[in-house]
């Protein structure tokens, strides 16, 4: 095979140990390192001394992070590469033979470099992906609550919408120190919800025990808390993404974004397209496209590849509030999809439809222009016509002469 790379390096990644090989030509060297600050330098002054043209290693958790970290401060050319795309052979399987594996595949170009965004953009990624793992523990919490509370037969959540609102909110801190009698209620409720106060008083007719109420205090204490944080870092991500502001007042504009979503998609795919060479490419490695699975002729299960995990999980979000919207091309998408493919595979399509948006946005700085919800009844309107007459008159409906003819 073609040698791409001269001199090359394969590193095999653990929590405590690195091993290195690095191949110059033909032969090999092997060397084990501790996965300390120190010891990562000292593999890095390695390479360099040996003039590496390229280290490679594998995605292993989170280990691989500060090891690419401080190679590419070093100056080293580093890229991370998926450990699906170079399996060892069976039989084969050490740590030793694992960075012998890399470096080899690495010498004759067989890896493809994994997306890495700069340093800048990794550290804000942490943030917002942290800010989304604080919100979705405060929707257990609430979920959590709403379950205490129907296990003492308060039946509050059938007559709110929120359980956290204000109303709600002091109804359940009376209901732990206190009673609720059509007396006080008025003093608990905003006066728009006064006109299902009996409702109100029979839903809050219950029993707490004092094991229940202290779990209930415990789980407020704990959404308050969630809440707190998340607004930490909501002015966080808003003092690091001020250079994004423009393409986040862009992507708020398409129907299901919000503010939020577009800095999570932002904070996963940047603002510069270029690295990726189409809308094909953002697709897959967002997981939002059909797979390819062809065999003798026949198209086999389609079903989408795993990709950014995150990036999918919020455009998913985005994609089922997009459908809601009457007025919108995600709408009438979503319904000409749903009937014969389903909500699962129509909502995917809906937010692979708003990521190829995005992508053309950014990389052609252009605004984003809504097709419509009528987009798709605009095609073929004398033949729809026709089809609709036919079926009219095998109704048995008359028709005017002109109309018929």
């Amino acid at each position: 095979m073609q040698t791409v790379y001269e001199r090359c390096c394969g590193i095999d990644v653990h929590k405590k140990l690195i091993v290195a090989c690095f191949r110059n030509g033909k032969t090999a060297e092997l060397r084990k390192f501790e996965t300390l600050t120190c010891s990562i330098k000292e593999l890095g002054n390695w390479l360099l001394e040996n003039d590496c043209q390229k280290v490679a290693m594998e995605s292993t958790g989170a280990y691989w992070k500060p090891i690419y970290n401080i190679l590419e401060m070093l100056g080293l050319d580093v890229i991370v590469v998926n450990a699906r795309h170079m399996k060892s052979l069976p039989g084969r399987k050490t740590d030793i033979k694992d960075a012998e594996w890399i470096a080899q595949l690495l010498q004759h170009g067989l890896l493809k470099a994994s997306f890495i965004p700069n340093r800048e953009q990794r550290e804000l990624r942490e943030i917002v992906r942290y800010r989304k793992s604080l919100v979705e523990e405060r929707a257990r919490e609430l979920n959590r609550l709403e379950k205490t509370l129907e296990g003492a037969n308060i039946k509050l959540s059938s007559f709110v919408s929120n359980l956290t609102g204000v109303s709600s909110r002091r109804l359940i801190e009376q209901a732990l120190f206190g009673e609720i009698n059509p007396d006080n209620i008025d003093d608990f409720i905003h006066h728009s919800m006064r006109s299902k106060k009996e409702q109100l008083l029979k839903a809050m007719d219950g029993v707490l025990s004092s094991i229940q109420k202290q779990l209930v205090r415990a789980i407020l204490d704990h959404i308050d808390d969630m809440t707190k944080r998340i607004g930490d870092m909501d002015r966080i991500i808003d003092e690091h993404m001020k250079h994004y502001t423009k393409a986040i007042e862009e992507i708020d504009k398409i129907a299901g974004i919000g503010k939020r979503s577009a800095e999570v998609i932002l904070s996963e795919i940047g603002v510069d397209m270029n690295r990726f060479p189409s809308a094909a490419h953002i697709s897959s490695w967002a997981g939002l496209c059909p797979g390819n699975n062809e065999s003798a002729g026949k198209r086999k299960s389609g079903r989408t590849n795993k990709g950014n995990k995150y990036l999918k999980s919020t455009l998913i979000q985005c994609a089922k509030s997009a459908q809601k919207n009457k007025n919108s091309f995600f709408y009438a998408q979503y319904q000409r999809l749903v009937i014969r493919r389903g909500k699962n595979r129509a909502t995917v399509a809906v937010a692979h439809s708003m990521l190829i948006a995005i992508y053309h946005m950014l990389k052609d700085g252009v605004p984003f222009k809504d097709l419509g919800s009528d987009y798709y009844s605009k095609f073929n309107t004398e033949k729809k016509a026709r089809y609709y007459l036919k079926k009219l008159t095998e109704l048995g409906v008359p028709l005017p002469v002109s109309v018929a003819t």
